[in-house]
């Protein structure tokens, strides 16, 4: 595909949707679905899923049969992923109203399923101050998320919403490896990647740190200086190839998308130099659309319980 002329972030996540899929650690998966199946509970699960985007993992966890009976509450800051979850979801709901953006909580049903998805707009850290104490979630998800947040102030109050002997899923956390192939230049190529990686590091919101290049080693003594205890961990790495009839969906897309936030991350770094930055951008997009760019990023999943 020709690169596209504006990028959206729902667009995005949409067209990893199966890359995810297939990338997500089957052995970690079935951690998490051999937990879920003996609970002793008769009660519905209670699922929370922060950071939700446009509701890809809900959509997971029922085709994947995880789901049976359900409460689910997915939150996310941004109100456009939220409104592109509820139109994504629309369709598999049977609850009165739902039809409309500002709906309320929509009900899923069919065969042995019955879930109930409660969408909220909210940053992570209001809603953890506004339900701190209520410790009533069994299950807690962070799909493609950690490594946006500081972690060591972050999981505190997360796991805090969790019931004692709750669960925790945490999926595709970056692990500092970006590989993109053909080489083009193989001093640029490191240079650019370490650049990139360094971005990641230095991030601040509102003056806050936010991101580690390698949330996926450093979670694991993250988890446990939190408490947690992990039961299954694994690599989930994004592999993205072109096979005989091009790149598979909409993940030329994805790529595009990839390049063009390389660019924005480095584009008035000091020591790259702009022109050859806007060089490799752009052989990167032509080797997109020609169909021979390939694409890794490790990353690794991790189930367990606090």
């Amino acid at each position: 595909m020709t690169r596209p002329t504006a990028y959206s972030f729902t667009r995005y996540l949409a067209a990893k949707k199966d890359l995810d899929d297939r990338s997500l650690n089957r052995r970690v998966w079935d951690r998490l679905r051999q937990a879920v199946q003996e609970r002793p509970e008769p009660a519905p699960l209670r699922v929370l899923e922060v950071g939700c985007g446009i509701g890809t993992m809900i959509e997971r966890l029922l085709e994947w049969g995880l789901l049976g009976q359900a409460v689910y509450t997915a939150i996310d800051a941004e109100a456009a992923n939220l409104a592109a979850a509820r139109e994504r979801l629309r369709g598999l709901a049977a609850a009165p109203g739902a039809s409309g953006p500002e709906a309320g909580p929509l009900l899923i049903q069919r065969a042995t399923q019955k879930v109930l998805v409660e969408l909220e707009t909210i940053d992570l850290c209001h809603f953890a101050a506004r339900e701190q104490g209520r410790a009533s979630w069994d299950l807690l998800i962070a799909h493609a998320f950690l490594d946006l947040l500081d972690l060591p102030a972050a999981l505190p109050p997360m796991f805090s919403l969790l019931r004692p002997g709750g669960l925790f899923y945490f999926t595709l956390n970056f692990d500092g490896a970006t590989i993109l192939e053909p080489v083009i230049d193989p001093h640029l190529d490191r240079q650019i990647e370490t650049l990139y990686h360094d971005t990641m590091d230095q991030r601040r919101i509102a003056g806050q740190p936010a991101g580690d290049s390698r949330t996926g080693r450093r979670l694991f003594g993250h988890l446990k200086a939190a408490g947690a205890r992990v039961l299954a961990a694994g690599s989930s790495d994004w592999v993205v190839f072109p096979g005989e009839e091009g790149y598979p969906g909409d993940e030329a897309c994805f790529l595009h998308f990839i390049i063009e936030t390389m660019r924005r991350a480095l584009e008035a770094h000091p020591q790259l130099d702009p022109q050859r930055l806007r060089d490799w951008i752009e052989v990167r997009h032509r080797q997109i659309e020609a169909g021979t760019l390939i694409y890794l990023a490790h990353q690794l999943d991790f189930f367990g319980y606090i």
